[in-house]
């Protein structure tokens, strides 16, 4: 476990990381971590006294990585951008299960199946995690029929979305 002190920070224009809240973790705390690695990896510990786990570092270059901060966190951090806290954190090895609603339906789905299946296991966990995340049953349904119908025409997570945002903004009225 290593120990240190962070600054949440955030990104203002960053491409898709605009807005984001985060805390970097310096290049000699990360080698400390997983030595010599250059790819994301999930952490345990806590920010704190508040408990996490299975939070991805994000390799930003130089042997540096950051940690997002989501609101709900923060706000169980009672922090804000600029607010230092102390972070305690070591690698988080427990595999995350993907979602079994989302395995039953590529059952059904054989080509579907089989494009999932090709997909390394942190894209597996993209389409899992935004179907889990879902607050209603309807909308966890319709996340499960467009990563159904996304994944059987070989579709990954990216475009899966920009697909749909696309069909979703074309299909608006016009006013």
């Amino acid at each position: 476990m290593v120990k240190f002190e962070a600054i949440l920070n955030q990104f203002a224009q960053m491409g898709e990381k605009t807005g984001w809240t985060y805390i970097e973790v310096p290049s000699a705390v990360a080698d400390r971590l997983k030595p010599n690695n250059k790819k994301s990896f999930r952490v345990k510990g806590s920010l704190d006294k508040l408990p996490i786990k299975s939070v991805a570092l994000i390799p930003m270059g130089g042997g540096n990585f950051i940690m997002a901060v989501n609101s709900s966190m923060r706000k169980s951090l009672g922090k804000r951008k600029g607010a230092s806290i102390l972070v305690q954190i070591s690698p988080d090895l427990e595999k995350i299960p993907l979602s079994a609603e989302l395995l039953a339906c590529l059952n059904d789905e054989p080509q579907a199946q089989k494009f999932f299946q090709s997909l390394a296991p942190s894209h597996q966990l993209y389409f899992s995690k935004w179907i889990e995340t879902a607050k209603t049953l309807t909308t966890k349904t319709r996340r499960l029929s467009m990563a159904v119908n996304a994944l059987s025409r070989s579709m990954n997570y990216g475009q899966m979305l920009r697909l749909f945002k696309a069909d979703d903004i074309s299909s608006r009225p016009r006013t």
